[in-house]
């Protein structure tokens, strides 16, 4: 029998909100290889995170002592709502608790599951990753310097960024992994969306209790 478990909160990011829910189902077994069991465990989350309207950025297994920890970071166009991230966080659990019960080789042993969305610190690589960050000023490189500029605008095709007082296009495979710049104007809407999401997660376990 698999113990339930719940995570720690928050991690740090601007703008990031991440919810942990119990795990019913056997996570992983500490003999199994991660690589694989990461697969398996891919193959029954993405379709939960993109019925649910959202980009699965991530799935990482670790070892957290004498269990396992799943972390799984979506996003979506306008970000992701704490509220979201519960419901979502609810939805996989079910899913591998289904996926078990139907002859899923999860192993045994117990997991935690944390889901959350990326702060700031999260490299920009797609197209929707550039979207996503349209106003925000980012660093990249480009050939062999990086560049600071603003982003003005993004679509499949590549990015448009500001700096030195002019406008320059670049196709996404002149672009490195850019890296959002935090702005000192914008550190106390930082520190607002996560004084909001602390209290929605305080709320939460009393409403539990």
């Amino acid at each position: 029998m698999v113990r339930r478990d719940r995570a720690a909160g928050r991690g740090p990011g601007a703008g990031r909100r991440d919810a942990t829910r119990p795990a019913r189902t056997a996570g992983i077994s500490g003999a199994g290889d991660l690589a694989a069991h990461r697969t398996r465990l891919q193959e029954v989350i993405r379709p939960v995170v993109e019925a649910a309207g959202y980009d699965l950025e991530e799935l990482a297994v670790s070892r957290a002592g004498r269990r396992y920890l799943l972390r799984i970071t979506v996003d979506a166009d306008g970000g992701v709502s704490l509220d979201a991230v519960a419901d979502l966080s609810r939805d996989i659990s079910a899913a591998l608790d289904t996926a078990e019960e139907t002859g899923g080789d999860f192993g045994s042993g117990e997991y935690v599951l944390e889901v959350s969305s990326p702060g700031v610190d999260r490299p920009l690589r797609a197209p929707r990753h550039w979207r996503r960050n349209v106003g925000r000023l980012v660093e990249v490189p480009v050939g062999d310097r990086k560049i600071t500029g603003r982003v003005v605008a993004a679509d499949d095709a590549g990015v448009t960024l500001e700096f030195d007082g002019q406008r320059h296009g670049y196709g996404y495979p002149e672009l490195g992994a850019g890296r959002v710049q935090v702005e000192f104007g914008r550190l106390a809407e930082f520190d607002d969306v996560d004084d909001d999401a602390a209290e929605d997660d305080d709320a939460a376990e009393e409403d539990g209790e």
